[in-house]
């Protein structure tokens, strides 16, 4: 098996070259993509992830080898058709992983992290989480159990990180139909990082579009319906610190704190983002579902408007 490099390392050159190029491609579109603080608490994100990346990685490699050294189910060789394999597998995991992130509290606490800007470019690919890389990777110990070598598993998951890099922009609007069709594009994540309640956890794909089709998660980036880019409650704060861990802090004040049942503390960590235990909360298909009412009753105004301008229009005449 042969030694894989750290291919995002080596593409950091390539981010910083993209995020200008970005810049004055936006610049002169008259696109207003780019707030410095912004960016810059991004980019510090990117850095602390890189950073903490040197642990998890340790982690994730371990795990992966134990895994593949004692339980392994076949052992498959380094060759185009597994690579190929491999691919799709990672990229299935990735969906799941991505999609749970949204789903599960004690997942999106570290997800939350690359949500929480209210713009977004290639600086917003950058924001990622300080503490997801410890414990996320439990979605993809079924790969090394089947007989994927660890070093393989983990320069796929670098290359679809380096892959969803280019989606993070506002200077592409759509790819050629039969692209848009197979594989996730910065029109398609642009929806999933809205705030909007159509928008809301939608499209989780890493690189093809086709799990979220498949699954019954996929939503189309609307003309009429412009994305809202952020959380659907803002934290407004540039501080890393605060970014990496207010919802930890927030997650654990609901599960800890005040009179719930040990059942009850434990869903707060378990159930969706936006659930309370008194019936109190809205989930992103309650706020959905709002939305489309909201909709409906505005259409049926209209028409009710229309129907008695006619009438006017018709006495009018006589």
């Amino acid at each position: 098996m042969p030694e894989f490099p750290d291919i995002i390392l080596f593409a950091i050159p390539f981010f910083i070259i993209s995020m200008m190029l970005e810049l004055y491609v936006t610049t002169k579109e008259n696109i207003q993509t780019y707030e410095k603080k912004d960016a810059f608490s991004s980019i510090a994100m990117g850095i602390g992830n890189v950073v903490l990346g040197f642990l998890s990685k340790a982690l994730v490699l371990l795990a992966f080898m134990f895994i593949y050294t004692n339980f392994r189910v076949f052992t498959i060789p380094f060759a185009w058709w597994s690579l190929m394999l491999l691919f799709l597998a990672d990229d299935f995991s990735y969906y799941w992983f991505h999609r749970i992130s949204h789903e599960c509290r004690l997942f999106w606490a570290s997800h939350i992290v690359h949500h929480s800007s209210q713009k977004y470019n290639l600086s917003t690919a950058l924001r990622q989480t300080w503490s997801g890389g410890f414990y996320s990777f439990v979605f993809w110990l079924w790969l090394p159990l089947i007989g994927f070598h660890p070093g393989m598993i983990l320069l796929q998951m670098a290359i679809s990180l380096l892959y969803q890099f280019w989606i993070h922009t506002e200077a592409i609007d759509k790819m050629p139909k039969w692209f848009e069709a197979v594989f996730n594009t910065p029109s398609h994540h642009r929806v999933h990082h809205g705030s909007n309640p159509l928008y809301l956890d939608r499209n989780h794909a890493g690189i093809l579009i086709i799990w979220d089709k498949l699954f019954g998660t996929f939503q189309a980036e609307l003309k009429a319906e412009k994305v809202i880019y952020g959380l659907t409650s803002n934290i407004n704060t540039y501080n890393p610190l605060k970014i990496a861990f207010h919802e930890w802090i927030s997650m654990s004040k609901d599960s800890f704190t005040g009179k719930k049942s040990f059942k009850n503390r434990l869903k707060y960590l378990l159930k969706p983002p936006g659930w309370k235990h008194d019936g109190t909360g809205k989930l992103s298909d309650d706020l959905r579902k709002e939305w489309r009412e909201k909709g409906d009753r505005s259409q049926a105004q209209c028409s009710v408007g229309s129907k008695k301008a006619d009438r006017l229009q018709k006495h009018s005449q006589y």
